[in-house]
């Protein structure tokens, strides 16, 4: 399975998560992990699916062994964030408990970030802008 179609799984794996918590927040009228809902939609589905569009649409020849360690650190860091936001807006565990998974996890996803411009930005990777002569008309 090449990185982009993982992106995009775990991407949607990640909606129908963070949906099904919107559903139990409104039927339970409940909205006290309304942040956890949005950190799962935002960091663990929207985040995922841009880098899977990134695989696939600007990444020619990434080194596997940094886009693998890219897509683990990212998954492993958004599960370990989103984990730390759930016990702590459930009220399960304090925030003084908590706070070092949540630095982790946070400080994980911010490297990953980190990881996929290294990856954009490497000479090699991604593809030459090429212009055709329509679009030099255009501007």
């Amino acid at each position: 399975m090449d990185m982009s179609r993982r992106y995009l799984v775990w991407a949607l794996c990640y909606a129908a998560a963070g949906m099904a918590l919107g559903i139990y927040m409104a039927a339970s009228h409940n909205h006290g992990e309304l942040v956890t809902h949005a950190h799962v939609l935002l960091v663990g589905f929207v985040l995922s699916l841009v880098y899977g569009i990134i695989h696939r649409l600007w990444l020619e020849a990434p080194r596997r062994a940094i886009a693998l360690t890219q897509f683990v650190l990212h998954q492993a860091a958004a599960i370990a964030m989103l984990t730390g936001l759930f016990l702590l807006y459930g009220g399960k565990a304090s925030e003084a408990t908590l706070a070092p998974l949540l630095g982790i996890g946070s400080s994980g996803v911010l490297l990953g970030m980190l990881l996929m411009l290294y990856m954009v930005l490497r000479p090699g990777t991604a593809p030459a802008i090429q212009t055709s002569p329509t679009d030099k008309a255009a501007f």
